[in-house]
């Protein structure tokens, strides 16, 4: 009888074990796409992090505290997405700079991620990322994570290599999905390749950094105007000798200011100015592909390109 009880209270044991075990799966799946390139094999993911908002959101309306809310927040909705956005990101320093949240008004929140239509963004997030990795392959599965933008929040942002988030806002179009997941694709791809977490960043750096990636969803959606990123056709005498001097910091808080135009710049000056380094640049090498480009040193592509004449 005692073996019997035992085996029994064992059986309990698994049973209860392996519910625990389902449900997580169950979770994970019920947010998680995954996909491979249809010529190429290389993985893809897409994390339907908004789908943990709802949960979340019910349980920080029964708090008043803003730091119990912020603790829910870790709890419900990053660290179950954790690994797969997040862990081991080379570039989070910048990400906690750009990614503002706010919880004041989390019943817009809730009505926001109701507009989200799961299959068109899915989609239109897979069409970047195989039209992506045609012109720039990885060796590494992608994962993309799509969050609703809470508070001030880029439409997209680099983690670090394989690690790409989408923030959902009313404005987001498909077309916006599209651009804006090859644009961080293409970060993604540098930072797998290249990054050094010995090098210095620049200014200068940071500037052909996003100018190569806004550069490159033009290549793969050529057809798409950028409503998010202008690019100035002139070249403003007054607004480069603002940056200029600042060319060679390594200054990643003076970076974000120029790139997004802080001050008397313009709103995105600083990739407005790596967009045209970059093809400035190009112009004279026409030739080179974008696996050949990626790894050219912005300060190569600004002297060899001799990006200073136009403002001689």
């Amino acid at each position: 009888m005692k073996h019997i009880i035992e085996s029994s209270k064992i059986m309990i044991s698994m049973s209860i074990f392996i519910v625990i075990l389902l449900a997580g799966c169950q979770e994970e799946e019920d947010i998680t796409t995954k996909f491979t390139h249809p010529d190429t094999d290389q993985p893809f993911q897409i994390v339907s992090a908004y789908k943990l908002y709802d949960a979340f959101i019910d349980e920080a309306s029964q708090e008043s505290e803003e730091v119990n809310i912020e603790t829910l927040f870790e709890k419900m909705v990053l660290e179950p997405v954790h690994d797969q956005c997040f862990a081991e990101g080379e570039h989070t320093k910048a990400m906690e700079l750009t990614w503002e949240q706010s919880f004041s008004n989390l019943e817009n929140t809730k009505e926001l991620i109701k507009e989200i239509d799961t299959e068109n963004v899915n989609q239109a997030i897979e069409d970047s990322l195989i039209k992506s990795a045609t012109l720039l392959p990885s060796e590494i599965e992608n994962t993309v994570c799509v969050f609703p933008a809470l508070g001030e929040s880029p439409l997209g942002f680099n983690v670090g290599a394989g690690k790409i988030l989408l923030f959902h806002s009313s404005y987001l179009d498909e077309d916006n999905y599209k651009t804006t997941t090859a644009h961080e694709y293409h970060h993604s791809v540098w930072t797998e390749k290249f990054y050094d977490p010995d090098d210095n960043f620049t200014v200068l750096d940071n500037m052909v950094f996003e100018g190569k990636a806004v550069l490159f969803e033009e290549l793969v959606y050529p057809e798409m105007y950028s409503y998010s990123i202008p690019v100035y056709s002139t070249y403003d005498q007054h607004h480069w000798e603002l940056i200029e001097a600042d060319l060679n910091q390594g200054n990643l808080e003076r970076s974000l200011e120029i790139l997004y135009g802080e001050g008397e710049l313009p709103p995105l000056y600083g990739y407005s100015e790596g967009y045209k380094i970059v093809t400035h640049y190009l112009e004279q090498n026409p030739d080179l592909e974008p696996e050949e480009w990626l790894g050219i040193g912005a300060e190569e592509i600004f002297t060899e390109g001799d990006y200073i004449s136009n403002y001689k």
